[in-house]
C-alpha cells in the first residue's frame, strides 16, 4: 500500500441521528486532536482531527521523498507546524489552500515511507472525523516505483474563457499587465517572524494594481487574487490566455547567500549572474515541486529553436523593462541591492514572447527590509516607483518598435 488514492463517498445519517455540523460549510482542523508522532519500530502516526468528514486522497512523490494528502476542503486555521510534528521522522510539514475546493498536506519525509493502514471514523452523532494514518518504513526502490502524482494532463491550465478580456479597441495605446504575487495557498514563500510572503506580496500586488488602473491606460490582470496555491506552469498559461503585454512576478525572499537585502530585479538567462541568484532560482522552482510538476525541462519538450527565436526578440525589451523598474523604484528612495539587475532561471520568466521580469521588493531575512516590506507608506512609493518605470518603459517601447515598422 506505497501508492493509495482514495476518495471517500461520505454517507451521514446512517443511524437517524441528529448530526449537528453544517456540512456545507467548510471542514475545520481540530489541532488538538492532531498529531504527527514516532511510534519507534513500528513506524509514523499521523492523527489529524476535523470538525467534519471530507473526501481525500493520498498519493506519494519523489525527489524530495513526500507523502500528499489532498481534502476536499479544509480550513487549517490554529494548527501549529511545531505543535502538530513531533517526530525526526518527518523532516517538515506544510499545509494551506491548494486550488479552489481543494487544500493540499505535505509531509516531507526523513526516509522512505509507506501507508500500512489509512482509516478514516465520523463521530454519528457530531459529524466530526478523525484521520489516522500508520506509516512504515520502506526501501528506496519499491518507494519509487510506486511514487507519482496522479495523471491528471493540464488539471491546472485555465479554459480560454477564464481570462477572455475584451479586444482593444483599434488604436488604443491600451498596456495590459499581468502581476503575479508569488507563492499562495500551502506554499507560504518565506516566512520570518510571523510574516509570510505570499500575503505580502498579494497585498502589494492588490496596491499596484489600483495605481495602475487609476493612472489609466492599463488593463490589469493578476495570477491570483486570494490565498491560492498557483502552479509555475499556470502562471505562465495565464498570461499568454490574458494576452498580456508584460509579465511581473512579484518576491520578497528569505536568502543568506551573498548580499541578501534591498530591492533587485531578476530577468531569465540559463546561467545565473551570481551563486545567490542561483539559488534563489532553486528555491522558487522548488516551491512548485509541492504539486508535483517540475518545469526544469519544459523546454525539451517543445520547438527549443522556436523559443530561441521569440527570445532573442524578447530579451532586448526585457532587459529594457528591468532597467527602466529598478529606476523607478531608486528614484522612489529604493533601498536597493548593491547589483540591482539580475539574472537566473526562474521557471516562472519562461514566457518566450511575453517581456517577463521578477521584482524582489527585498528579503525578509533582513530586518530593514521586512519592516519596510510591512509599511504600507513605503510599499506606496515602491508601487508608485514601479508604475513610473512601467510608463517610461512603455513610451520608449513604442517609439522603438514604430522604428522597427518604417
Amino acid at each position: 500500500m506505497s501508492r493509495i488514492f482514495i476518495c471517500l463517498a461520505l454517507i451521514w445519517a446512517l443511524t437517524g441521528a441528529a448530526v449537528a455540523n453544517d456540512f456545507s460549510a467548510l471542514a475545520r482542523v481540530l489541532p488538538e486532536q492532531s498529531r504527527i508522532v514516532d511510534e519507534g519500530r513500528t513506524g509514523v502516526r499521523v492523527e489529524l482531527g476535523l470538525s467534519q468528514g471530507v473526501p481525500y486522497r493520498i498519493f506519494t512523490l519523489r525527489d524530495p521523498y513526500r507523502m500528499v494528502l489532498d481534502f476536499q476542503e479544509v480550513d487549517w486555521t490554529g494548527l501549529n507546524s511545531e505543535a502538530f510534528l513531533q517526530t525526526s521522522r518527518i523532516s517538515s510539514v506544510q499545509y494551506g489552500a491548494y486550488v479552489p475546493g481543494w487544500s493540499r498536506l505535505v509531509l516531507e519525509l526523513g526516509a522512505p515511507l509507506a501507508i500500512e493502514s489509512a482509516d478514516l471514523r465520523i463521530d454519528e452523532v457530531t459529524g466530526a472525523a478523525g484521520l489516522s494514518l500508520h506509516l512504515k518504513g520502506t526501501d528506496f526502490d519499491s518507494f519509487a516505483a510506486s511514487a507519482g502524482a496522479p495523471q491528471q494532463p493540464g488539471w491546472d491550465l485555465p479554459e480560454p474563457e477564464a481570462t477572455a478580456l475584451p479586444p482593444r479597441r483599434d488604436g488604443a495605446q491600451v498596456l495590459r499587465v499581468m502581476l503575479d504575487p508569488g507563492h499562495g495557498g500551502i506554499d507560504p514563500g518565506a516566512e520570518v517572524t510571523g510574516a509570510d510572503e505570499k500575503t505580502l506580496m498579494l497585498t502589494f500586488a492588490r496596491e499596484l494594481r489600483e495605481l495602475l488602473l487609476r493612472a489609466g491606460g492599463y488593463e490589469v490582470v493578476m495570477t491570483r487574487v486570494d490565498d491560492q496555491f498557483v502552479s509555475l506552469e499556470r502562471r505562465i498559461a495565464l498570461a499568454h490566455r490574458a494576452g498580456a503585454d508584460v509579465f511581473i512576478s512579484l518576491h520578497a525572499d528569505s536568502l543568506s547567500e551573498g548580499r541578501a537585502h534591498g530591492a533587485a530585479i531578476y530577468t531569465l538567462s540559463d546561467e545565473a549572474s551570481d551563486v545567490a541568484s542561483q539559488k534563489l532560482a532553486e528555491r522558487h522552482d522548488r516551491g512548485d515541486l509541492i504539486s508535483g510538476i517540475d518545469l526544469s525541462g519544459s523546454d525539451d519538450q517543445i520547438a527549443d529553436v522556436l523559443l530561441d527565436m521569440a527570445r532573442q526578440e524578447t530579451k532586448p525589451r526585457t532587459d529594457a523593462l528591468a532597467r527602466a523598474l529598478a529606476d523607478g523604484m531608486s528614484q522612489q528612495g529604493g533601498p536597493m541591492n548593491s547589483r540591482p539587475i539580475r539574472t537566473a532561471s526562474f521557471s516562472v520568466l519562461k514566457a518566450a514572447d511575453i517581456p517577463s521580469v521578477l521584482v524582489e521588493l527585498g528579503f525578509l531575512s533582513s530586518p530593514r527590509d521586512l519592516r519596510n516590506i510591512q509599511n504600507p507608506e513605503w510599499r506606496a512609493n515602491m508601487a508608485k516607483g514601479l508604475a513610473q518605470g512601467l510608463e517610461k518603459w512603455r513610451q520608449d517601447d513604442l517609439v522603438k518598435r514604430s522604428l522597427i515598422g518604417q
